[in-house]
């Protein structure tokens, strides 16, 4: 794919390009001939252009892949309120590990917790002492977390450490940051207090400043002193969060780049869940994160403390400049469904959820949000029923309750259906339909004319997720990256009837790839862009410019896709075109 652009004056202007194609080999299945030439027309007279939608590009989040625990969130504890084993016990605790052994210490978990939504517990018998018969080994015994696949720790960096104590007498905890076999420390601080102090339930809060480096980093508590000791909500963050508000700096600068417009979370198939009893429930995801139960994610196969909850989602789109779009849990999961019959608490936890996001601060939800430090309205248009549910048996009937509801409480909210309508009329009213796409780059190259002959009377299109899947793309390639460009150039082109599209999957921890290719690949320390999430960037400035008439003339038969863009650079406040082809 080809870009190019030039400062242009506002008069009209008639541009005539020749590109000329040499190309060895063969591109897209399609074979390149020699001496190949093509036209390419752009009619940039204001009678033959047409504004694109402000919102036509953005980004689509999906707590996959550890996309958000271990990744945009900052959170350094994996499994921070013992939580992850289930309600049960004794109950799995990992990956907290034990140092020590038999001998010196026992570790459990128990029900004792002062967070009603959380009861789960660690207790830690210590049974040996720094005197005595039985003296405990030289650095203490404890427990330690890694994190999600190793902290990282940076040194003269500051790191947050908070974590809920008990006991049945005083208590001199070893806080700090190690190397991942405990032998290099980073950082470390002591908490010490009396029986009384800790005889219930008491929040601890240290600071921490990394002496070293180091990209595969734990979390330690540790003892000398005998005694029972129970541990919850250990958290640790750095204190350098994107604008102070938990998201990690690097990743957001990555979004950040490729200027989304809106932001479509939190799925996905993470929202429906295999069964309704593990979906996404965003009451449970707001709060103080203490009192926050987490749940298991049971379509990507992992515990998530959901600190990155509905509000952080909000708070993140704000912060982006872009707009929020929340797909919620229209009663149906992969497995099981809701009767319509007995949907309306479904629907009723919708509305409070669009209450909470954008009413004032003096309805019951939303002063919840202004409790939670944002009195001020989100800037919520938009609202996704379900995610790929159209054809379920239940869908039509439980979507029809949503919309009535929404629609008379909330009249201008943009809701968008599971439905494709692209190429029939639908049987039921909505503002968007949903349109998801993954297949080879062949096919999706193809596709950049999928909506040439889409009615442009009715709801518009919402292309939502899309993406080059399978051998083409493999972890990420550039065949796959010119498809896609070539797709999004058709939408572009489009774009009065195609109002948002995005790219999906956005993220992926290589340490846990559920999903190949993603646009952007991170560990605890490092972070690239895949081609596709590159090819985003040709596209930043399409959102809310203007489309020129551009046409393609060609003496081979081969298929080729252009466009034309002028947008006005609010650094010098000058007018460019772009070319794409």
């Amino acid at each position: 794919m080809a870009m190019g652009y030039c400062k242009v004056p506002c008069s009209a202007l008639f541009l005539c390009l020749f590109i000329r194609f040499c190309l060895p080999y063969q591109s897209l299945a399609y074979k390149v001939e020699a001496n190949q030439t093509a036209q390419l027309l752009i009619d940039a007279s204001e009678g033959s252009a047409r504004p694109i939608p402000q919102t036509l590009f953005g980004v689509f989040f999906e707590e996959i892949n550890h996309a958000g625990a271990g990744g945009l969130w900052a959170e350094l504890v994996s499994n921070r309120g013992f939580e992850a084993g289930g309600s049960n016990i004794p109950s799995n605790i990992d990956p907290w590990s034990i140092i020590g052994d038999e001998s010196s210490l026992i570790v459990s978990t128990d029900c004792s917790s002062c967070f009603e939504r959380n009861k789960v517990a660690l207790r830690m018998e210590v049974l040996c002492s720094s005197e005595g018969t039985n003296i405990c080994p030289s650095g203490g015994v404890g427990i330690y977390n890694p994190g999600f696949w190793g902290m990282n720790i940076e040194q003269g960096k500051s790191y947050k450490v908070v974590f809920y104590v008990c006991s049945t007498g005083a208590i001199n905890i070893s806080v700090s940051f190690t190397g991942s076999n405990g032998l290099q420390t980073l950082a470390s601080t002591n908490i010490i207090a009396s029986a009384s102090d800790v005889s219930n339930w008491t929040k601890m809060e240290v600071l921490l400043e990394a002496n070293e480096t180091n990209h595969n980093s734990r979390l330690q508590l540790t003892t000398t002193k005998k005694g029972v000791v129970w541990f919850d909500q250990v958290s640790a963050m750095p204190l350098d969060t994107y604008k102070g508000h938990g998201f990690r700096n690097e990743l957001i600068e990555m979004l950040a780049n490729i200027k989304p417009r809106f932001i479509r979370f939190p799925g996905g198939c993470f929202v429906e869940g295999e069964w309704l009893r593990n979906a996404f429930r965003w009451k449970e995801s707001i709060g103080p994160w203490e009192e926050r139960p987490g749940h298991f994610g049971d379509v990507w196969m992992y515990w998530t403390d959901d600190g990155l909850g509905f509000f952080e989602f909000l708070q993140l789109a704000e912060d982006l400049g872009a707009l929020p779009i929340w797909v919620f849990n229209n009663g149906i999961s992969h497995n099981d469904q809701v009767d319509t019959s007995s949907i309306l608490p479904f629907v009723q936890e919708a509305l409070d959820g669009i209450e909470f996001a954008r009413a004032d601060s003096s309805s019951t939800w939303g002063a919840v949000r202004a409790a939670m430090g944002h009195p001020e309205p989100f800037d919520l248009r938009y609202v996704a029923i379900g995610n790929e549910d159209c054809g379920k048996k239940n869908y039509r009937g439980n979507y029809l309750k949503f919309y009535d509801a929404i629609r008379r409480a909330y009249p201008d909210i943009k809701m968008i259906s599971n439905c494709d309508g692209s190429f029939h009329q639908l049987d039921h009213p909505t503002d968007f339909y949903d349109f998801h796409v993954y297949t080879s780059a062949n096919n999706l190259f193809s596709m950049s004319h999928r909506f040439d002959h889409t009615s442009r009377q009715g709801p518009k299109a919402f292309v939502s997720e899309y993406a080059v899947t399978g051998k083409d793309a493999g972890t990420g390639s550039l065949l796959a990256a010119l498809a896609e460009a070539g797709f999004l150039i058709g939408l572009e082109k489009n774009s009065d009837v195609v109002q948002m599209a995005s790219y999906a999957p956005l993220f992926v921890n290589s340490n846990d790839r559920r999903w190949n290719p993603d646009a952007i690949v991170f560990n605890s320390s490092q972070v690239y862009g895949t081609p596709s999430y590159w090819v985003q960037h040709f596209f930043t400035e399409s959102s809310g410019a203007t489309l020129l008439n551009a046409t393609l003339q060609t003496n081979s038969s081969t298929s080729l896709v252009a466009s034309a863009i002028t947008w006005q650079n609010s650094e010098d406040d000058q007018t460019y075109i772009r070319i794409k082809d």
